[in-house]
């Protein structure tokens, strides 16, 4: 028996607990081999600890035989192996267990009470939207919903957990057994999804004199955020690039955005996402240490961070220090660019999970099931392959897929009329880099979609040219034509120049004040219509009929080289 393989204890009365001792020996090729002898004792936390520790060190012993590079063979390449845990903040509006608002940014420690600060004899009671929440986002995800689950006590004595241990659910997840298809540039890619559980969040520290608990001169706890509901995504270690990674958080965060589950703030802390990364050489199935990285408000910096660290682990497996790469938390230190080792973990966290006595079994039916997915929105995916069968292009889709505020406004501005890649084209060009400059969403643009698409309609029917529109988007943007863009246009003198005596009458103005510049365009250089062009449209102020004035412009330059016996045609 493999040192590390897991045996079947008899079965034990309440009060003993199973402790092993591992007998090992050096076998071929040398791997560490060994038995694990079972027997019966008094429960003692300390003696199951030690067991679960030798097991740990026997398990390091074999992956260090398995994973360093060879002496003498050529280089080996290896792969890295990456899980994440995502800790997603249910939009809810108020705590999981209790009525105290669910409110990021007030006052600190003013959404508390009893239940959530954990006083004796208060009693929890189950939000019952984290609940629909939660089976939203097992939908979403492609996972199964189980009729019957319960929830667990964690027990961990942390500063800013009030009731020393935190209502989660252990052996028996509202969501199980789900996948994730991700568009990455290496094509579409499926993640499997281990669990989604539901718990309650802890509270949050605050460092004095500094950002971390390094440095600080004090810190204080505040506990709004203890009892806020939690739902925890765990994904299976299918990715294998840090490119993989953000991607499946993006679409993730996507996914809760879109559904209304959560707002997936990052920097405010409303999705957190652990990062579990080991590395092994290509081709092996032994899974290497498992290092944990935390602090990552980004998925670029959640990218940076798998990078550094899948360098660091190869980097010292292949100088033979493999021992160097333990199982630890790390941190992503955004100022260094790297990250450092935050605590190690020797063995297991015994949190002595037992059932949560002061809350019933969760039961859920088909048809609450049921009503929740008849009633989500339009998935991320979904609305992808929508666009895609509009013909847009694939990279005008991501954008426009990108944000919900972006789609639904391309959304509403198709619906009053717009063709798709015209309303695209405005959205992605001029109204995003307007967002961009002041730093805001589509969502805060004081110009409607259906403004827009008066917009539009008037440069497709000749009303206005395009430059005029460019000119006076801004002013559209801040609300200025929502009572009506061609009133707006009308009122402010900008209407389209499309007569043709007046448009004839501009170009000849033109041409008789650039005597030189029409000799040398008859002469040859043909060049010199884009001057012409300019010209008028500066006459205009902008406002000529572009097609009309080409038109016309390029027949009397004909006609003028022909006249003068020119080269130009």
């Amino acid at each position: 028996m493999h040192a590390v393989d897991m045996l079947k204890a008899p079965a034990l009365r309440s009060g003993q607990c199973v402790v092993g001792h591992i007998l090992s020996q050096v076998g071929p090729r040398g791997r560490v081999e060994g038995r694990l002898l079972f027997g019966c004792c008094q429960f003692s936390q300390t003696a199951r600890l030690q067991a679960e520790q030798q097991a740990i060190r026997q398990r390091r012993v074999c992956q260090v035989a398995s994973l360093e590079a060879p002496t003498t063979a050529a280089a080996v390449e290896y792969e890295a192996v990456i899980g994440i845990e995502t800790h997603v903040q249910l939009l809810t509006r108020t705590k999981a267990f209790c009525s105290c608002a669910n409110q990021y940014g007030d006052e600190p420690n003013t959404n508390i009470c009893p239940v959530c600060m954990g006083h004796p004899g208060s009693l929890p009671m189950l939000n019952q939207q984290a609940v629909n929440l939660a089976i939203k986002a097992g939908i979403a995800v492609n996972a199964q919903i189980a009729r019957r689950s319960k929830f667990d006590r964690k027990q961990y004595f942390y500063a800013d957990l009030p009731k020393g241990y935190q209502i989660s659910q252990y052996d028996t997840p509202i969501c199980s057994s789900g996948y994730l298809e991700v568009d990455t540039p290496e094509g579409t890619k499926r993640f499997g999804i281990t669990r989604a559980h539901l718990e309650e969040d802890a509270g949050k520290n605050v460092h004095g004199g500094a950002d971390s608990l390094t440095g600080s001169s004090h810190t204080l706890v505040d506990f709004n955020r203890a009892g806020v509901p939690l739902l925890e995504i765990v994904s299976e270690p299918d990715m294998r690039s840090a490119r993989d990674a953000a991607a499946y958080g993006s679409e993730l965060r996507r996914i809760c955005r879109f559904l209304g589950i959560s707002d997936g703030n990052m920097a405010e802390g409303s999705m957190r996402c652990d990062v579990n990364i080991s590395v092994r050489p290509k081709g092996s199935t032994i899974f290497g240490t498992k290092v944990e990285v935390k602090n990552m408000n980004s998925f670029s910096n959640m990218q940076k961070a798998i990078e550094f660290e899948i360098e660091r682990q190869v980097g010292l497996l292949t100088s033979r220090r493999s021992s160097e790469v333990v199982q630890e938390t790390r941190l992503w230190d955004e100022a260094g660019q790297e990250t450092t080792s935050m605590r190690t973990k020797e063995g297991l966290a015994d949190y002595r999970y037992f059932p949560e006595p002061d809350l019933p079994d969760l039961e859920i039916t088909d048809e609450q099931i049921e009503h929740i997915q008849g009633s989500m929105a339009e998935l991320p995916v979904a609305k992808r392959a929508r666009y895609l069968s509009l013909g847009l292009p694939r990279a005008d889709v991501l954008i426009l897929a990108d944000e919900l505020a972006t789609a639904d406004f391309f959304d509403a501005t198709m619906a009053a009329g717009t063709p798709a890649k015209a309303a695209a084209n405005w959205i992605m060009g001029d109204i995003m880099a307007y967002c961009k400059e002041k730093k805001s969403g589509m969502d805060s643009l004081a110009m409607t979609p259906v403004a827009l698409a008066e917009m539009i309609s008037l440069i497709e029917e000749g009303t206005i040219s395009g430059k005029i529109a460019k000119d006076m988007l801004p002013r559209l943007l801040k609300g200025e034509g929502n009572s009506g863009v061609k009133a707006f246009v009308e009122k402010q003198g900008l209407l389209q120049i499309s007569d043709e005596s007046a448009v004839e009458a501009m170009i000849d103005k033109v041409l008789v004040a650039n005597p030189n510049q029409l000799a040398q365009y008859c002469a040859g250089k043909t060049k010199l219509a884009g001057f012409f062009t300019g010209q008028v449209m500066k006459t205009s102020q902008g406002r000529v009929n572009p097609g009309l004035m080409n038109q016309i412009l390029t027949r009397k330059l004909q006609e003028a080289a022909a006249k003068a016996g020119g080269s130009a045609q």
